[in-house]
């Protein structure tokens, strides 16, 4: 019986509670929609330069130095746009002339080509390993900064911030979009760690969120004082200006800040990082685990050292068609578990941040069970 144009109906004891498995604009919690209502009345709507939103924003940059352990002397600092807008920052104010790069995904390499497009600074140093893998920074004494990701989002691949050994004054910036507050780091090896905040942290897009060591934001400093033109917009110095009076040089996303601010406080409550950290790879284990079982399913990240606890991937065998499964499971609620676009693979693609529940993964397995043998 031919059942491809059948619609497929999933039992209700394979449903999960939520079906959203986005890697971003990922799952934001129902509870924290529900304290950005009751808070709505004087907040949005109102100034950013005025205490109801300077208080989230001095609430949510007291938290992330809690939730990452931050040394003494770094700074939290904001800017609209996101951490694909920030590229564009670290381009104009940290890197002083040539910078080393790991290229193993899409967002690696987008950061790369921006980098060697800027007209003031030096063809980068690219290092490259194949999708599914990732390579190792090495030392440069030719470079000043070394561009790491700690998870490519579009592979599913995630690597260890490590400084490289030595790295001389060579700063150590590191894109963390969705790693940050699902991943363990150690702010000791790195001198920026910077992200958005629509992945682990369970909010809308719009901010870039920089951890900045001392070293960095000397860098920052001696970059201005060389007299390089930067715009305004894209001048770090003038982000860490505002941060430190607890606002952001232009108008933010208010709602963004106050779901972000929320969700760090949930995960701050119920154990910080290492809790977030080990719930993420609870789920992630259960999707691995199932698909090294399966007939028909494999791991896309061969090396289980790599493998992301945020973000993963699992192929498909060539017999059955990824997006009819993906299809079918939209249809039941189950929602953007495609696979990254450009990867070009007959995948799934699974979010497992913080704000999913692992119970909810194992659901997600058994009704991709079930739609792959109605489609069979």
């Amino acid at each position: 019986m031919d059942t491809s144009s059948t619609p497929i109906t999933l039992p209700e004891d394979l449903r999960p509670a939520d079906g959203r498995f986005g890697s971003g604009p990922s799952k934001v919690r129902a509870e924290a929609v529900a304290a950005l209502h009751a808070a709505a009345p004087t907040y949005l709507g109102t100034s950013h330069r005025q205490s109801p939103v300077r208080s989230v924003v001095g609430r949510l940059r007291a938290g992330m130095t809690e939730l990452f352990a931050l040394p003494e002397g770094y700074e939290v600092v904001f800017g609209n746009g996101g951490a694909a807008y920030f590229w564009d920052v670290a381009v104009f104010s940290l890197i002083e002339r040539r910078s080393q790069h790991l290229n193993f995904g899409n967002f690696s390499e987008s950061f790369t080509a921006m980098v060697a497009n800027a007209p003031h600074l030096d063809s980068p140093d690219v290092i490259e390993s194949a999708a599914g893998t990732h390579p190792e920074p090495t030392p440069n004494p030719d470079v000043d900064a070394y561009a790491l990701t700690h998870n490519e989002t579009s592979t599913g691949v995630a690597m260890d911030v490590l400084r490289p050994v030595p790295a001389g004054d060579g700063l150590v910036l590191v894109d963390a979009t969705s790693a940050a507050g699902g991943m363990r780091v150690d702010p000791g090896q790195f001198d920026v760690y910077y992200f958005s905040p629509q992945k682990c942290f369970g909010a809308d897009g719009g901010l870039w969120i920089a951890l900045c060591s001392p070293a960095a934001l000397e860098r920052v400093d001696r970059v201005k004082a060389t007299g390089r033109w930067i715009p305004e917009s894209l001048s770090l110095a003038t982000a860490v200006e505002n941060a430190r009076l607890d606002q952001t040089y232009n108008t933010p996303a208010l709602a963004t800040l106050f779901l972000m601010a929320d969700q760090t406080d949930w995960i701050l409550g119920n154990g910080g990082l290492e809790w977030a950290a080990s719930r993420c790879e609870t789920s992630s284990n259960i999707l691995y685990g199932w698909a090294e079982k399966s007939e028909y399913a494999t791991p896309f990240v061969a090396s289980t050292a790599d493998r992301s606890p945020v973000v993963a991937t699992i192929d498909l065998d060539a017999s059955i068609d990824a997006k009819a499964v993906t299809k079918a499971l939209r249809a039941n609620g189950i929602v953007d578990t495609e696979p990254y676009r450009r990867l070009g693979r007959n995948q799934l693609r699974v979010a497992v941040y913080p704000s999913v529940e692992p119970d909810d993964v194992a659901l997600l397995t058994g009704a991709v069970d079930y739609v792959v043998q109605a489609l069979a």
